[in-house]
């Protein structure tokens, strides 16, 4: 039994570093004129673009996907209608 308890936390261990080195999902926060939007990120391919991260909000209005261009600078490819220019580097600053 005791075996069994050190072998799931050593799991559970492992879990939370891979999460933490190879994130490619967690929750995210923009800020809205109004109010924040809370949703999920998610890292896809998209487009050519290799690391582009794609926001959904909980409520499916907002529609965001980043990515780093040419210059490494994170550009908005793709999303919803209309959407604030500042969502860009928010989002970007959250998948670090």
């Amino acid at each position: 039994m005791n075996e069994f308890k050190t072998l799931a936390a050593i799991k559970r261990y492992i879990l939370k570093f891979t999460n933490l080195i190879m994130k490619q999902q967690f929750e995210a926060v923009l800020t809205g004129t109004d109010t924040l939007v809370d949703g999920i990120a998610n890292k896809i391919n998209f487009s050519g673009y290799d690391n582009a991260w794609e926001f959904k909000s909980v409520d499916n209005n907002v529609h965001l996907i980043i990515a780093k261009d040419d210059d490494e600078n994170w550009v908005r490819v793709a999303g919803s209608e209309p959407y604030l220019s500042s969502w860009v580097d928010e989002l970007a600053e959250q998948t670090v």
